[in-house]
């Protein structure tokens, strides 16, 4: 059934999904890995199991939407209507890190079990006794939600850190999947209002050079840490959801009596690492 409201729809396209399913956000560039010189072309996406619509560039629809080459942040500029949304000349040899923050939207579930569903999916539960607690009525919750997305580009050598971007939530790569030992797997934070998160579901998405997509979930620590395991010649999407109270401009604006706030980081590793 869909989960999704009319508001919704007129956001991203007219996304049909199962009552257990929900709908992912991310950056996807072309490559993972260019030179100097030549362009850096990504989009932005949203779909389900790393497969989705590409979406344009609407500056209407985000509140951040930023490139930082060589340490140096710089808004990432098109035109509206732009597909693919980011298509930026790489200017600096390093790693190049790409940032997106939607604006909030709304979502009116179709039923309490849809609700359920995904709740549970995002190892939430908790959610539906709070719900209770609290008195709200179990016909078609409406929730407000945000986007948080990453992606991390080797310009060059591909040399440089990730780092906290002062994002509401946020996926940290610790280590340089281009340049770093990945043998090991690929050590990240999950980050919320600048602190660990702390036994937060992470789902991780590979992709193989076939398009086959194998999907593992996994468990920060206390600190908010996980390792995820990779592979040479895959591309990854990692991806964290937070459910909380709405924020009172939400509940006005929107009626909304949840919020959650997806946060994802994407990346390849490079095939002979």
């Amino acid at each position: 059934m869909s989960r999704a409201s009319f508001a919704a729809i007129l956001a991203f396209g007219a996304l049909s999904t199962g009552a257990a399913e929900s709908h992912e956000f991310w950056i996807e560039p072309v490559l993972y890995q260019t030179e100097p010189g030549f362009r850096i072309i990504a989009a932005i996406r949203v779909g389900q199991a790393f497969e989705g619509s590409s979406y344009a560039y609407l500056p209407d629809n985000f509140l951040r939407f930023d490139l930082e080459q060589g340490g140096e942040m710089a808004p990432v500029d098109g035109r509206p209507g732009d597909r693919p949304a980011v298509n930026l000349e790489a200017t600096r040899e390093g790693l190049a890190i790409l940032v997106h923050v939607t604006r909030d939207y709304e979502l009116e579930y179709d039923s309490y079990e849809d609700f359920v569903s995904f709740v549970e999916s995002k190892d939430a539960a908790w959610v539906l006794g709070s719900h209770a607690d609290r008195g709200l009525p179990e016909e078609g919750p409406v929730e407000a939600y945000s986007r948080y997305g990453k992606s991390l580009i080797a310009v060059g050598d591909g040399a440089g850190q990730d780092h906290s971007f002062g994002l509401l939530t946020e996926i940290v790569a610790l280590e340089n999947p281009y340049t770093d030992d990945m043998s090991d797997g690929l050590d990240v934070q999950v980050l919320y209002e600048g602190e660990p998160r702390g036994d937060a579901q992470v789902e991780v998405f590979a992709k193989d050079a076939e398009g086959t997509v194998e999907i593992t979930k996994l468990m920060t620590d206390k600190s908010g840490l996980v390792t995820v395991p990779v592979e040479p010649g895959k591309s990854y999407l990692v991806d964290s959801v937070l459910l909380r109270e709405p924020k009172p401009e939400a509940v006005e604006s929107m009626g909304a009596v949840w919020e959650s706030l997806w946060a994802s980081l994407t990346f390849a590793i490079p095939e002979g690492t």
